[in-house]
């Protein structure tokens, strides 16, 4: 079987730098927040957090809390049919369970951590959807409360420490992808 891999991490962590890296590398991409970003264009609304927020919450009450695991479980079976696939955005427990329950020891999580200043920092000047320190913080307080995330941060196969600069994240990036090649078993990197 092709491999698996899941990145979690709060807002501004370093998520798609990683998976960028991971592409690199021949992963092919599944970014879960995909499914919401195409509801709000479905439905001709403004992208930005509260929108955002809204259909979240709209698709978990719909389809319970592991939704968005569950509605990308068919693509991501199309996809290891003929590539190693990296998850870009592994969001809260249910989606965890979910996802071990279905792949077990083929599905490879790795946390991406990086402090609140630096996360906010990096969110006010993101060219697409920053935040403002306050909405970033409450995003942040709405994941660890309302969705679990923490749960799959703290049950991390790999963990890597990004408050530093991009070649630093490329590097620790690309020791996970040489420890997950070589089945390698839990490990922070720097």
């Amino acid at each position: 079987m092709n491999k698996l891999v899941a990145i979690v991490g709060m807002a501004g962590s370093g998520k798609s730098e990683v998976t960028r890296v991971f592409k690199e590398h021949g992963y092919t991409k599944i970014r879960f927040g995909d499914l919401t970003d195409e509801e709000i264009k479905k439905r001709g609304l403004d992208i930005n957090e509260a929108n955002e927020r809204s259909i979240r919450q709209e698709l978990r009450n719909t389809h319970g809390m592991a939704a968005y695991a569950i509605l990308n479980m068919p693509r991501i079976e199309t996809l290891l049919k003929s590539s190693d696939v990296v998850i870009d955005g592994l969001y809260s427990w249910e989606e965890y369970t979910a996802l071990k329950s279905r792949y077990g020891g083929n599905i490879h999580i790795l946390a991406v951590w990086a402090s609140p200043r630096t996360r906010y920092e990096r969110l006010r000047h993101r060219q697409i959807r920053p935040l403002t320190k306050e909405e970033a913080a409450g995003r942040d307080k709405a994941e660890i409360e309302n969705i679990n995330k923490g749960g799959p941060i703290a049950m991390a196969d790999f963990t890597i420490l990004n408050d530093t600069d991009l070649k630093e994240l490329r590097t620790a990036t690309e020791k996970v992808i040489m420890a997950i090649a070589g089945g390698n078993n839990a490990t922070e990197y720097r």
